[in-house]
């Protein structure tokens, strides 16, 4: 991606950060301006509609008219006739759950840790986060849990005490992402069938505390990625983020911790 190659980040992280600070995928925001570039055209300018749908990256006046229709109720030629009449302007919107969550529910600092090298077991599997188009986590993530849970008694040499999901990006031209669900282990010999060993790299990471549901842990990592980091001082390093559920993690309660630990380095 273009955008995510001039502001020096990968395409994945680009679009992480983004999707925190707008609440918005940046596709879902360059067609809201070009459709915005297109009201004001409409209304205040004689200009062809084929040539607004073409300068709003269109390649034919009805394709325009469709998509156009689909997002306002109304033809752009029905809109240009009455414009007066539309008010398609938003109001800036205050999400009081992410308020609340971000004042009660995470440590706003993090700790910082050396993290030792981690030699995990487990499944895997790739998919798209929240800050994509094709975001598919909903389906994706249960079904990997589901599916690694029932196996843990059946990974040698595993260390008690918790579970990894390890989140790290398959390509840097992509957001694709890679998601492993995985349980630490002493060592690593031959494997059951259906299960795979990962190594993660040594390294310092910041580490927060999401308190709840793990249905909001993603308010958490908003916070991470558009607020912290941007002011930390510091910057990912493009390795793995760790989401750890030990003791406190309770899957159906308010008073469930998860920790998640992004790696980090100075600037």
């Amino acid at each position: 991606m273009d955008v995510a190659r001039h502001a020096g980040i990968s395409q994945w992280h680009f679009q992480r950060i983004f999707k925190a600070l707008t609440n918005e995928t940046l596709m879902t925001y360059i067609r809201s301006r070009r459709f915005s570039q297109s009201l004001e055209k409409l209304a205040n300018t004689q200009e062809r509609v084929l040539d607004i749908a073409l300068a709003a990256g269109f390649d034919t006046q009805e394709s325009f008219t469709r998509a156009f229709k689909k997002a306002f109720s109304v033809t752009p030629a029905h809109y240009r006739k009455h414009a007066g009449a539309f008010a398609f302007m938003r109001k800036v919107r205050f999400d009081a759950d992410y308020l609340g969550h971000i004042h009660t529910n995470l440590t706003l600092e993090p700790e910082i840790v050396e993290q030792p090298e981690l030699h995990l077991v487990g499944m895997r599997t790739c998919l798209f986060g929240i800050d994509s188009e094709k975001n598919n986590m909903a389906t994706k993530l249960p079904q990997l849990w589901n599916a690694f849970l029932p196996r843990l008694s059946d990974i040698p040499h595993r260390i008690p005490g918790g579970c990894y999901g390890v989140v790290q990006q398959t390509e840097s031209h992509t957001d694709e992402l890679e998601y492993w669900a995985v349980a630490p282990v002493a060592k690593i010999d031959e494997l059951p069938q259906g299960l795979l060993s990962l190594r993660v790299p040594a390294a310092k990471y910041a580490r927060f505390t999401h308190r709840g549901f793990v249905a909001n842990l993603n308010m958490t990592v908003n916070y991470i990625y558009s607020s912290w980091l941007l002011r930390s001082g510091l910057r990912h390093t493009y390795g793995c983020d760790l989401e750890f559920y030990g003791s406190e993690y309770e899957v159906s309660s308010e008073k469930s911790v998860i920790y998640y630990a992004i790696p980090i380095a100075s600037i």
